[in-house]
C-alpha cells in the first residue's frame, strides 16, 4: 500500500497486466506507419515553409489539440511534475523535432529518417547508466543487427551531406535523453499521459516559436499540400503519436521500446522511394534488411517474456 500523501508509481503494475506489453508493441507498429510515411509529409511541407516555422506550428497546434481533447473529456488540465514535464518538452520538442526539420531542409528524406534512429544505441546506453536496465540475449543480439544495418545505411565512408547527417544523429541523442527522462517522471509520479503529452509539446514549441520569428523572412505558403502535410503532423504524427510513444515507454523497458522504433526508418526510406524517387543503395537497402531482423528479433524476445510468469505485484 502507498502511504496517504505520497505519490503512487504505475510503473510496476501497468494497468492492463498481462496485455500492456503487447498493447506496447502493438502502439510502437501503429507508430512506424504514421512516423515512417511523415518523413514524406515532412519533405512536401518543407517545400512551402521554412524549417523552423513548420516545426513551430505543428507542435503548438497538436498541443492545442491534446488540449482540447483533455478539456472535452473533463480530464484536469493542470500539468503535474512541471520541471520534469519542461525538461521533457524541451528535449523531445524543442531540440528533437527542430533538429529533424533543420536536417531534412539540406538532406533527403530517406536518409535524415534512418540517422535519426541511433536513438536506440544512445537509449540503450542512458538506460544502462541512468536506469540501471539490462538487456537479454535476444536483445543484445538484435542491437548487433540493428548496429550492423544503421552503419551501412549511413555510410560513414562519404562524406556528402555530413552536416545534415550530423544534424539527425543530434535529433536521435535528445530524443533518447527525453525518453529517459520520462521514464524517470513515470517511476516518480503517477501521471496522465494524455496530459503529459499534451503538456511537453506546449512547453517544447515556445522556444520553437520564439526561433521561428527570429529566423523567419517569410510566412509559409498555405497551398492544399502545405495545410495537409501540416494537418497530418499535428494530429497523427505528433497528438496522436507521441501519446502511444510515451504509453509504449510505459508498459516496455526503455532499450525494448528504443528498439521496437527500428521499423520506422524502413518505412521512411521505402516511402520515399516510392513518392519522392529517394532510391537506396544496395549497401543501404541491406542495411534495412538487417533493421527489420532487428526488429523481428526484438518482437520474438518481447514475446518470450510475456510467457514468464509475473510477479505478484503485476497481476491483476
Amino acid at each position: 500500500m502507498t502511504p496517504p500523501g505520497e505519490p503512487r508509481s504505475t510503473w510496476s503494475a501497468p494497468p492492463l497486466g498481462r496485455a500492456a506489453p503487447n498493447l506496447g508493441v502493438l502502439a510502437l507498429a501503429t507508430l512506424a506507419l504514421f512516423w515512417g510515411y511523415n518523413w514524406v509529409v515532412m519533405k512536401i511541407g518543407l517545400r512551402y515553409s521554412q524549417p523552423f516555422t513548420f516545426a513551430a506550428l505543428r507542435t503548438f497546434l497538436g498541443a492545442l489539440v491534446l488540449l482540447g481533447l483533455l478539456a472535452l473529456l473533463r480530464r484536469p488540465l493542470r500539468p503535474k511534475a512541471i520541471a520534469l514535464t519542461c525538461a521533457i518538452g524541451l528535449l523531445q520538442t524543442t531540440g528533437f523535432v527542430g533538429l529533424i526539420m533543420w536536417a531534412l531542409a539540406s538532406g533527403g528524406a530517406a536518409r535524415t529518417s534512418v540517422l535519426v534512429y541511433t536513438m536506440p544505441f544512445w537509449l540503450l546506453l542512458m538506460a544502462w547508466v541512468v536506469l540501471s536496465e539490462r538487456l537479454g540475449r535476444l536483445q543484445w543480439v538484435a542491437v548487433g543487427l540493428a548496429f550492423g544495418g544503421l552503419i551501412l545505411v549511413l555510410s560513414p565512408w562519404r562524406l556528402h551531406g555530413m552536416f545534415s547527417s550530423l544534424l539527425a544523429v543530434g535529433a536521435g541523442f535528445l530524443w533518447a535523453a527525453s525518453a529517459v527522462v520520462a521514464k524517470i517522471l513515470q517511476k516518480r509520479r503517477e501521471v496522465d499521459l494524455l496530459s503529459l503529452t499534451a503538456w511537453q509539446m506546449l512547453l517544447g514549441s515556445v522556444p520553437l516559436i520564439v526561433i521561428a520569428l527570429v529566423t523567419s523572412t517569410g510566412p509559409p505558403v498555405w497551398s492544399a499540400s502545405f495545410i495537409w502535410a501540416l494537418a497530418y503532423n499535428v494530429v497523427l504524427a505528433n497528438a496522436l503519436a507521441w501519446f502511444l510513444w510515451l504509453y509504449a515507454l510505459r508498459v516496455l523497458s526503455a532499450g525494448s521500446a528504443g528498439l521496437g522504433t527500428l521499423a520506422t526508418p524502413v518505412v521512411g526510406v521505402a516511402a520515399a522511394w516510392i513518392q519522392l524517387g529517394e532510391r537506396p543503395s544496395p549497401a543501404e537497402t541491406i542495411g534495412m534488411a538487417l533493421i527489420v531482423g532487428a526488429l523481428g528479433v526484438v518482437m520474438l524476445a518481447q514475446a518470450v517474456a510475456g510467457r514468464r510468469p509475473l510477479p505478484e505485484s503485476a497481476q491483476l
